[in-house]
């Protein structure tokens, strides 16, 4: 008998879902972009504080502030800024100094609040940059622009980015994992909208899996009663076929995808209940990240499976934890929030470098701005807090690359403009990608007729902080 004919188009077809296939039973890897350079880190743990920071109470010190406090802001500091509607119609921005004691801690020198006991120990680890600032003034847009590079909603995030350039090392779970933390500031908060770790138009499997602290990590994650793992591992081979037809058909790439999904969902129900079993973990690193670490969901749970996920192949882990919007009762909410994340982001350090992973691995702590130098609120009433502030912020890196004990950037004396060394979120950017191998210029992806990127039009790499 002759051999069917088979035409473009179905070899094609067909050949997309022999990779997945593949994949499903265990074969090949995902293909990667070649790295422009030799990358410093090939892994990324994102520690993203949602809400803004007070960079005055915590990295940012200003002796001058208590000169300063209980007056008004100067025009000429100001320089015409636009500042949000919460505070635009107070008859008076009054300056106000910060109630927590500062120190010079390590052999950098680099000053730290007392809210930070435990960073201050691993502070020679960090690149501290004072300089930060961003477009935006208010919260959808700025972390927007911070996690994706616009503004607007709909473009790709970073740890998509990375996922689509680095491919993946783990075989059972995804290249982009991202855990949303608890958190002990007022519980009505910014959200946090899926798209901040969304794929946008590069192909949708880079899109960033959300690990659930409630209940089963991911959902339907166990087979429903009567399926057997046998007769679900029947039933996915089934879809792969008719998926093949139906991409043969409408040519979709998304059709791809969900089939790749589906067998990655499949490989996930072996390898996570053992990722979230904390019990194998030796007594000493439990006692490090604190007792909350078997807590599932607080911030230290989700920093030490940060370091598991990363041992079994994970690219990219971005932890967010929400609550640092403090437009009221700072010197109450404040604190709270520096003691949940405070002992585990200094073990997540400690740690990474024990096992000898902190070397090659990127770890990341910033906001989408910073707070103002005046208070939102009156002084006397004790429940002032301190409004967004995009001019300034503070963020740090550790790990691959960067050079241990750096300090970037200045502000005034009050802490309201830069003066030395700025940082834009594209600089930020553009200097992790550097990090990771890549130009940030050269890593595109083309979409309706233009070459788009992480970094948009504008970007630089910051040297000072590299090693």
């Amino acid at each position: 008998m002759d051999a069917p004919v088979t035409d473009r188009r179905t070899f094609l077809a067909r050949s997309v879902f022999a990779t997945a296939g593949a994949a499903f039973f265990g074969l090949g890897d995902e293909p990667r972009r070649l790295p422009h350079f030799a990358a410093r880190a090939r892994r990324v743990i994102y520690l993203h504080m949602s809400g803004g920071p007070s960079q005055h109470d915590l990295f940012d010190h200003k002796p001058e502030l208590a000169r300063w406090h209980g007056s008004d802001l100067p025009d000429s500091v100001r320089q015409g800024q636009r500042i949000t509607t919460m505070t635009s119609s107070q008859k008076r921005l009054r300056i106000v100094n910060t109630r927590r004691a500062f120190a010079q801690r390590g052999r950098c020198g680099a000053w730290i609040s007392d809210l930070l006991p435990f960073t201050a120990q691993v502070i020679d680890e960090l690149a501290i940059v004072r300089s930060m600032h961003t477009d935006a003034i208010n919260h959808e847009p700025a972390i927007n622009l911070l996690q994706t590079g616009s503004e607007q909603s709909g473009r790709p995030s970073f740890g998509a980015w990375l996922a689509w350039a680095m491919g993946s090392e783990a075989r059972d779970l995804p290249a982009f994992v991202v855990l949303h933390s608890s958190w002990s500031g007022p519980k009505v908060d910014q959200p946090l909208y899926h798209r901040l770790w969304g794929a946008g138009f590069l192909p949708a499997e880079h899109q960033g899996v959300l690990l659930r602290g409630q209940g089963d990590p991911v959902l339907f994650l166990q087979n429903p009663a009567g399926i057997t793992r046998a007769s679900r591992g029947q039933q996915l081979a089934a879809m792969a076929e008719l998926n093949a037809a139906a991409h043969e058909r409408y040519l979709d790439p998304g059709i791809a995808a969900r089939q790749q999904q589906a067998e990655l969902a499949f490989r996930m129900q072996m390898a996570v209940p053992e990722l979230v079993a904390f019990e194998s973990e030796p007594e000493h690193v439990r006692a490090l990240y604190g007792q909350e670490v078997m807590t599932r969901g607080t911030f230290a749970n989700n920093a030490l499976m940060a370091r598991r996920l990363l041992e079994r192949g994970v690219r990219c882990v971005q932890i967010y934890h929400r609550g640092w919007d403090q437009h009221r009762n700072l010197d109450l909410d404040l604190p709270r929030q520096c003691a949940d994340i405070d002992r585990a982001t200094a073990a997540l350090l400690i740690d990474l470098r024990q096992r000898g992973m902190l070397d090659d691995t990127l770890v990341v702590w910033t906001s989408e701005f910073g707070r103002t130098v005046y208070a939102q609120g009156e002084l006397e009433d004790g429940s002032f807090g301190r409004d967004h502030h995009p001019r300034c912020f503070v963020t740090w890196l550790a790990g691959g690359g960067v050079r241990a004990g750096a300090q970037v950037g200045a502000t005034d004396e009050l802490g309201y403009n830069v003066v030395a060394d700025p940082v834009h979120v594209h600089d930020l950017n553009a200097t992790l990608l550097h990090l990771l191998g890549f130009d940030h210029e050269r890593l595109t992806f083309r979409y309706e007729g233009r070459e788009f990127r992480l970094t948009d039009v504008h970007g630089r790499v910051v040297r000072a902080v590299l090693s």
